[in-house]
């Protein structure tokens, strides 16, 4: 298995509930991401449905490193979960604590472990114990609300813990993804604490994660939504961070001219392919057909006719229709 190496270099993909399953996290590696986590999975999950919970961590050799994401309140239960999943050789593990979604947070998970953080200490231990130091990290946002951001004591909480990375999306629990993400509280936690931070939060393409990196002095970035979209992100992103001279790089952010536009929608195109072959090859869907129509409307955003080709996208109904799709996008490429 890879060792993990933490640094502006090695971009990550965010865990991302329902889309970042095998097929996707493979596409995004041969594009440029260095570090994948799972899509959240209950730890609960693990002891009460453990055959359809296992669905969602499946891998293979070209998955890694990987990062397995937990969600849970009962300290004993992730602890155990860990151990269960190390003995099946998964590495590294992190700790849910900032999905705002409801199923979630009513039981005392995700976010709603930023309104108690003796219980988040309690799991991370367990965790920590586990699987080992350097192992183990924590995805968390400012706080529950505005009136109680935790951030910073959480930083100086994963110091002396030890754990590995911190994941931060810099928007309240509360705020859902409305408002606009403040990359300066990441700065200040990266000043308030010495675990690796890992930027999240409003940052959809090359020019946005150069952009967060210079600015906060985070340790990477994690693309979410910007790779759902093109997961050519992660190439164009160390692409313009090898031409950019970190010492000083505000003045160097610019807007690169992207290569000639029919050869990079061909080049999406044969993403779009490869994502097709690794669902027929890994997905785990009963009718993946369905799961591909949403994939292929996102993909399909920024071609020509591109509201024409995205309405067709949610009507196939085999693999057939697919590849005339594509061929009629290629073609109007062309």
């Amino acid at each position: 298995m890879t060792e993990m190496v933490i640094s502006p270099y090695h971009p990550w993909l965010a865990p991302l509930s329902g889309f970042s399953d095998l097929p996707f996290r493979l596409v995004c590696r041969r594009q440029g991401c260095s570090v994948a986590v799972t899509e959240m999975v209950s730890a609960k999950g693990l002891f009460y449905n453990f055959d359809n919970t296992m669905k969602y961590l499946e891998t293979t050799e070209q998955d890694s490193p990987l990062i397995v994401q937990l969600f849970g309140e009962d300290h004993k239960c992730i602890g155990n979960a860990v151990s269960i999943l190390q003995k099946k050789g998964y590495k590294y593990f992190d700790l849910n604590a900032g999905c705002p979604v409801k199923k979630v947070t009513k039981t005392g998970g995700g976010a709603a472990l930023l309104k108690d953080l003796k219980r988040l200490k309690s799991i991370l231990m367990s965790m920590i114990d586990a699987a080992g130091e350097n192992r183990v990290g924590v995805k968390i946002r400012l706080g529950w609300n505005k009136e109680t951001p935790v951030y910073l004591q959480i930083g100086e909480m994963a110091s002396k813990l030890n754990i590995a990375w911190i994941g931060f999306h810099p928007r309240y629990a509360k705020q859902g993804f409305s408002g606009k993400a403040k990359w300066e509280c990441i700065k200040k936690l990266k000043e308030n604490t010495d675990v690796p931070v890992i930027a999240s939060g409003d940052i959809f393409s090359a020019e946005d994660a150069l952009n967060c990196i210079s600015k906060t002095n985070a340790d990477s970035v994690m693309f979410a939504r910007g790779a759902l979209k093109n997961p050519l992100v992660f190439k164009e992103y160390k692409m313009l961070l090898k031409r950019c001279s970190m010492l000083n790089v505000q003045d160097l952010i610019v807007k690169e001219e992207k290569q000639d536009e029919i050869n990079y929608r061909l080049l999406k195109i044969d993403v779009i392919k490869t994502h097709i072959e690794l669902i027929k090859k890994y997905g785990r869907d009963k009718n993946p057909i369905f799961r591909l129509r949403g994939i292929l409307a996102r993909y399909l955003r920024g071609f020509n006719r591109s509201k024409f080709y995205r309405e067709m996208a949610v009507k196939v109904n085999s693999w057939e229709d697919v590849n005339r799709l594509l061929q009629r996008v290629e073609e109007d490429v062309l």
